[in-house]
């Protein structure tokens, strides 16, 4: 018997296979999705990453029991995922568990009612979960409305920014590395390029590019370090948030963003000043995978 865990963000996908015993057999990454499974295209990214994982998978036994923890499933689309699932997987409906990603990686990182969750890669979220089982979230509207901090977050800030300094005086001016990093990712240094990456993209492909500001603040960009130090106060404020509707308690980061750049967590520290500001190490898919085998 084995049991497979699966953390489903939207730039890769991080799975963990176990056995009965909770003995790790392999593990494995894939393409990103989104729970969003309205969209076709988002529907089609999915079933793609579940495909991908089950060509990956020893092929020495059926799967037990599944859980996975999917960035941007809501309740609505729920049974829809579980079914993808089989169809990808090959297993029974009523083996596999699919839930939030943030839940599934906030009991990876406290207990409920012990802590609140920052996670930071694509996009921007925050969550508590009550020791009651209720929820609180913060956060987490999407690249169109806000995901202040996130990847998505930091490449249009900063891609903004490159670009009325553009229009006002022709060129990138004071943000000339930032511009040569940015442009080098996108592939061109004029307008059609960053035109076809940006409407051509989805939100991970977009949000790799906070990659490049980071690059640049390496490099000692100055507007690359304030967005980055902004990106930082953007998910300070989420914490605070959540200490504000559920009571103090530790502040976890999680996620790509986290380690991005030393000024993240710089940032961080000052804007919680007086806080209990952690950075857990959490195993997502092998907790998933956990999950799976004791239900």
């Amino acid at each position: 018997m084995s049991y497979l865990g699966i953390d489903i963000g939207g730039t890769a996908s991080r799975w963990a296979l176990v056995d009965a015993k909770g003995k790790l057999l392999g593990r494995g990454v894939a393409v990103g999705a989104t729970g969003h499974i309205f969209n076709p295209v988002e529907r089609e990214r999915l079933l793609k990453a579940l495909q991908t994982i089950a060509s990956a998978l020893p092929h020495d036994g059926a799967l037990s029991g599944v859980c996975l923890g999917l960035t941007g499933l809501g309740g609505g689309a729920s049974e829809g995922v579980r079914q993808l699932v089989c169809d990808a997987l090959g297993v029974a409906i009523d083996t596999v568990q699919a839930s939030d990603d943030m839940e599934l990686a906030f009991r990876a990182a406290f207990a409920p009612g012990t802590g609140h969750l920052i996670s930071a890669g694509t996009g921007s979220i925050g969550l508590h979960i009550a020791a009651d089982g209720s929820t609180i979230r913060v956060g987490g509207r999407g690249l169109l409305i806000d995901d202040g901090g996130s990847g998505t977050w930091i490449a249009l800030q900063a891609l903004d920014q490159l670009y009325r300094r553009i229009d006002e005086t022709g060129g990138p001016a004071d943000a000339s590395v930032l511009a040569e990093e940015l442009f080098a990712a996108m592939g061109g240094d004029d307008w059609d390029a960053t035109r076809a990456f940006i409407y051509g993209s989805d939100r991970g492909r977009i949000g790799t590019l906070a990659q490049a500001v980071a690059k640049a603040a390496t490099r000692g960009d100055a507007l690359a370090l304030n967005i980055l130090e902004r990106a930082a106060i953007e998910l300070a404020r989420l914490g605070l948030a959540l200490c504000v509707r559920a009571g103090e308690h530790p502040i976890g980061f999680v996620g790509g963003i986290i380690s991005l750049h030393p000024m993240i967590k710089t940032a961080l520290t000052a804007a919680l000043a007086g806080h209990d500001v952690v950075f857990p190490s959490i195993d997502v898919s092998l907790h998933a995978a956990n999950l799976a085998r004791s239900a």
